[in-house]
This record gives structure tokens, sequence and C-alpha cells, in this order.
């Protein structure tokens, strides 16, 4: 075993440029850090860059840093889809060939049917929109009338919004709880279902930290059950536990924001466990990305960088931080929706001697592969452990 422990933090959509297939998807083009640092030319982020940032792929008119101090690299995700939970369980292992269903003229008369005989309510919307935008429409309405508004988005997600004071938050999960037992069937097969509770007047409608994801189980296990099986720690910070269903997954601390996920990262950090350490940071994507604010973007990647130092000081000889993504999400481009990119890595330990390529991996998987040799536990069958790359020379 070379590592006693692994941090694995996602920034969630922080993607590094369009994939081969990006067309496919709409998303030719696509380049979430290219293009925010072209909207933001000032952008300062000096402890990414030391750790190889730049080195990945061109972005501006950043030098590549002579000596990193990370091994770094980029992912290609090769599953069908481009969303959050496709790539979070390519990460650890899987390789999905069917995507997640999706419902651009919103969800069948049938499902929505049955959800509100089973609740009690009646549904507004049942449309694609933004988080945002369906409580500037309908979140007046739903006040007054008590319906349950619900949404879904490029993602295969249904997602239920409510006001905290009119629809209690147990009776929103609840709710949750029923539509997901009903998008179990086949005809729906929705990769997630969201609580999105929010609170304010007309005019000013904020959405709560008490979100909910309720998910799919992963189809296979991953490299996180085999992890949990072999009596290892597998430590979920903020949407991991949700993404995975629990699957996998020995503590979970949620989290309402990125600061929050790092605060909890380095409390985690700082006391002694062997086995993984998992964080997703969701603030780039849900914050930023799906609105298209390439300035708050860039302000959170400051923020995440300004926090890296006391990161890596909390790093033993024996740990090893592994910073990456899931899948873009470009504020620049067309839409609302993710975008088809790779994904950068970059890894970080104090025993390492320097920095260094570890070139592109055909698929985010590698990742799951290297963690499963390191541990020197089963892995799932995809992807090819790097770990001969992450150590000193």
């Amino acid at each position: 075993m070379a590592y006693r422990r692994i941090a694995v933090i996602v920034l969630d959509s922080v993607g590094i440029g369009e994939l081969p297939d990006a067309a496919r998807y709409g998303d030719a083009g696509s380049h979430t850090l290219g293009h925010i640092l072209a909207r933001v030319p000032d952008l300062k982020l000096p402890n990414l860059r030391r750790w190889g940032l730049g080195n990945i792929a061109p972005l501006g008119d950043w030098k590549e840093e002579p000596q990193p101090l990370a091994r770094f690299g980029k992912m290609a995700e090769v599953s069908a889809g481009k969303d959050t939970m496709t790539g979070h369980w390519e990460l650890m292992g899987l390789k999905l060939t069917t995507p997640f269903r999706t419902f651009p003229n919103g969800f069948p008369d049938g499902l929505i049917r049955a959800f509100e005989a089973e609740t009690g309510r009646p549904v507004i919307g049942n449309k694609p929109a933004s988080g945002t935008e369906i409580l500037e429409e309908l979140g007046e309405e739903q006040m007054r009338s008590g319906a349950w508004i619900v949404y879904t988005s490029a993602d295969s997600v249904l997602q239920i919004a409510a006001h905290e004071d009119v629809i209690p938050l147990e009776e929103l999960y609840d709710a949750c709880r029923v539509a997901r037992r009903l998008t179990l069937k086949d005809e729906y097969s929705v990769g997630r279902v969201i609580a999105r509770p929010y609170v304010g007047k007309p005019g000013a409608f904020v959405r709560t930290p008490n979100r909910h994801d309720y998910a799919l189980k992963p189809p296979q296990p991953t490299v996180l059950a085999s992890l949990k099986r072999s009596g290892l720690e597998v430590v979920a910070v903020g949407k991991i536990n949700d993404i995975f269903s629990r699957e996998g997954i020995t503590k979970a601390i949620p989290t309402k924001s990125n600061d929050h996920g790092v605060e909890a990262t380095l409390e985690q950090l700082a006391r002694p466990f062997q086995g993984l350490l998992f964080t997703n940071l969701v603030d780039f994507d849900s914050l930023y990305g799906h609105r298209r604010d390439p300035q708050g973007y860039a302000a959170a990647l400051e923020a995440f960088d300004r926090a890296l130092p006391s990161l890596a000081e909390r790093l033993g000889p024996d740990d090893l931080l592994v910073v990456t993504a899931d899948h873009g999400n470009d504020p620049t481009h067309a839409g609302t929706d993710h975008t088809r990119e790779y994904v950068p890595i970059l890894a970080y330990s104090p025993a390492l001697s320097g920095g260094g390529s570890i070139g592109v991996r055909p698929t985010f998987a590698d990742l799951a592969a290297t963690i499963a040799d390191n541990f020197q536990v089963p892995g799932t069958g995809n992807g090819s452990s790097f770990l001969h790359l992450l150590q000193s020379t």
C-alpha cells in the first residue's frame, strides 16, 4: 500500500476542454476553465497553478509551471451521459452504456397523476426550467395553493420545490420518497429526485441548504463497496452519499456550501483513519455553472485556491490528495446544461519528490483502478491504475 489515506475532492463541473464526442451532446467548443479565464482574465489561482493546473491544457496566456508540485493530467468520460451521477459513478469504476432518461417536455401525465394521488397535493410547473426562474414564475402561486412545483432540466432529474413555511420539510422529503419509488419504473427511470425547499417572499425567493437528493443505486458495486467490505473507511462529504445512494459509504457528512465542504474535509483530515475521503464541492455547478455566471464561478475557484494550502498542510507522508471534477458546465455555453468535457486531475502528496504528467487518461475509471490498486482491494474491471505514476522517482 502506497498511501494510508486518499482524499478525492470533486470540483463539481470544473471541466478543462471539450471531449472528442462533445458535438454529439451539443457541446462543441465548450471549455469551462478556459472560457471563465477569457471572461475573467485576472483570475488568480496561484496555488492550483503551482500544482500544475496550467500544465494540463492551454489556459489563456498562462505559462506552464516549470516545477509543478503535483502530478497532473486530464481524464476523459466514456460513459453515455454528462450528468452528476454518471460522472461520479465512472470516477468510482463504473461505465454506463445507456444514459438516464430525460424529459424535455415534462413528465408523463400518468406519473404526475400518481404522484398527486399519493401526496394529496396538486402539481404545477412540470417542465424544464432553472431553479431560480421557476421560483420567480411559480413561487407565489405555490405559496397560495400549497401545490408542488415539479420541474426538470437537461439532466435526468425530477425536482420538487416547496416553500418551507407552506409545506414542512419532512412532508417535502416524504413526497420525494414517493416520487423516487414511482420513478423506479422502467418507463420513467429518472436518475435523481431532488428536494428543493425555498424561503422568502415574491420577488425575493431563496433556495435553502436543506436540499436532499434521492438517487438510483449504482447498477454494480463500485470501488467504494470494495473498500467498505475490506474494513476501510469511506467518508462521504457533501452530496457524495446521495449520489451513491449510501452504497459503500461508512460515514456521511452533508454540507451546505463549498466553504462548508472544505471545512468538513479539513476536519476529517485532522483525524487518523485508513481509507478514502470523498468530497463534492457543488457550488461551482449549482450556483454558477447552471446560472451562467462566469464571474461568480471565478470567485468560487479563487476561494478554493485559497483553501488549498490548508488542505495540503493536513496531509502526512502517507496521504494523497486528488483534485478532479465530474463533468463540465461552461457558463458561457448555450443553455444551462452540463458540458461534455475532459476533467483535470491533480494529485499531491508530501511524499512525492515533485510533479509531472500522468497524461491523458482514457476514462474517469482510471481513478477507481488507482484507488483499488493502492488499497489492494478488488476493482471493477474498468480503468487502469496509474498508482506507479504517483510515487517518488
